[in-house]
C-alpha cells in the first residue's frame, strides 16, 4: 500500500468505491457471525454464547425494615407481638432502610445494626437464629 499513498483512489478504482457505508460491511456489530468474524476471534473471543449459570435461589435474599409491615399484614400474635418468621419465607438478612410504625417480633438469620435499632424503636424485637 505504501507505493499507492498520495494516489487519489489508493487502489480502489473509482473514487466513490470505498468512501461510503458499503465498505464497512454493515453498521456497528452487524455481520459478526459472518464477514466480521475475525474481529470476534481476535478482540472479543467471549462475545457469543452463554458463560456459566447462576441458580435462581443461589443469591442471598434480604428485605428492608420498610417492607416488614406489608409482610406482617395478617399475622397471628404470639406473646403480645405478631411473629414474622423471615427465614421460613427464604429471607436471609434484614436491612435497615425504611420505617416501621408497629411493633413486630422478627425472626431472621442475620440483621444489620440499624435494622435492629429501628425494630426496637417501634417496640418490637429481632431474634437472630
Amino acid at each position: 500500500m505504501r507505493k499507492r499513498r498520495g494516489g487519489r483512489t489508493v487502489g480502489w478504482g473509482q473514487v466513490g468505491q470505498h468512501r461510503k457505508h458499503g465498505a464497512k460491511g454493515g453498521h456497528g456489530k452487524a455481520g459478526l457471525h459472518k464477514h466480521k468474524w475475525s474481529w470476534v476471534v481476535k478482540y472479543a473471543p467471549d462475545y457469543f454464547g452463554s458463560h456459566g449459570f447462576t441458580r435462581p435461589g443461589a443469591l442471598p435474599r434480604w428485605v428492608n425494615v420498610g417492607e416488614l409491615e406489608a409482610l406482617a399484614a395478617r399475622l397471628p400474635e404470639e406473646g403480645g407481638l405478631p411473629l414474622l418468621d423471615l427465614s421460613s419465607i427464604g429471607v436471609d438478612k434484614l436491612l435497615g432502610s425504611g420505617r416501621l410504625s408497629r411493633p413486630l417480633r422478627v425472626k431472621v438469620a442475620k440483621s444489620t445494626e440499624s435494622a435492629r435499632s429501628k425494630v426496637e424503636a417501634a417496640g418490637g424485637k429481632v431474634e437472630e437464629a
